[in-house]
């Protein structure tokens, strides 16, 4: 497997403070089995769905404490580059380019609208080892309250083209690297609580959406938005029992026309 190009989801992480607890949810929502805590590394612990890394949890280094949530992390040839782009381009870089071990290096992020995002450059860890079945990560947007601003803060430090979706009911946009759409991005309306910061929505593939949904409220998550067909698949908005947001998305399952999309 090769490092993914430039600008591509490779590879989400969360950090919980119960960890087990994590375990427990997403073991039952989504699959997932465990790996063993790498101790060198803050106790960083991988998830695998039928025997592929597909993310991580990791408990918080003291002082680090706070809200769960899932981080994405893109996808750079040369992540020093990349953090000089962003903070170059409105950007703030919250964790500076580090090596960890000989695995990759990696940055933490804040886009000028306020969302907090990674970046890989891979070593030994390339990311991902399956995308889009059941239990692995599948798609990703961008949620904001100012567009404009990561609209064109995105294409300024990644090598992506945009599509935007001819739709009164939304403002989506898709971004897309060498042809192929990687991620997108969604104005948030005033359905969002004004307490809720800009954020990436990190989506992972089931066989049964209803059943996750199901599972996860069981296991003490909260339902946001959703079940829903759409185009794409039949996808649910959750947060987990500790409250980091993600989705759920069956892609074996879809209804309506794909929307259209013009080049901007």
């Amino acid at each position: 497997m090769a490092a993914e190009p430039e600008g591509t989801p490779c590879w989400a992480d969360a950090m919980f403070s119960d960890v087990e607890k994590a375990k427990s949810f997403y073991s039952d929502v989504l699959g997932w089995t465990f790996g063993e805590a790498n101790s060198e590394y803050g106790n960083y612990t991988q998830a695998y769905a039928n025997g592929k890394a597909v993310a991580a949890i990791v408990p918080p280094m003291p002082g680090q404490e706070g809200q769960a949530a899932w981080c994405l992390y893109l996808a750079s040839p040369d992540v020093a580059a990349t953090a000089k782009k962003i903070t170059d381009n409105g950007g703030e870089v919250l964790m500076q380019p580090m090596q960890v071990g000989d695995f990759g290096s990696m940055a933490i992020a804040r886009e000028p609208s306020g969302a907090v995002f990674g970046v890989w450059q891979a070593g030994s860890h390339e990311g991902f080892e399956a995308k889009g079945v059941p239990g692995a990560y599948c798609w990703a947007e961008f949620f904001t309250r100012d567009p404009a601003k990561l609209d064109s803060f995105l294409p300024s430090v990644f090598p992506y083209s945009a599509k935007q979706m001819q739709d009164d009911a939304a403002d989506f946009r898709v971004f897309s690297v060498g042809g192929d759409m990687v991620m997108g991005r969604m104005k948030m309306t005033d359905d969002f609580p004004p307490e809720v910061p800009p954020y990436v929505n990190v989506y992972f593939a089931v066989d049964n959406c209803d059943t996750a949904v199901e599972k996860a409220t069981k296991q003490g998550g909260i339902l946001r938005f959703g079940p829903m067909d759409t185009p794409f698949g039949r996808f649910a908005a959750l947060t987990d029992s500790q409250g980091a947001a993600f989705s759920v998305i069956d892609m074996s399952t879809t209804q309506g026309d794909m929307p259209q999309m013009t080049d901007v």
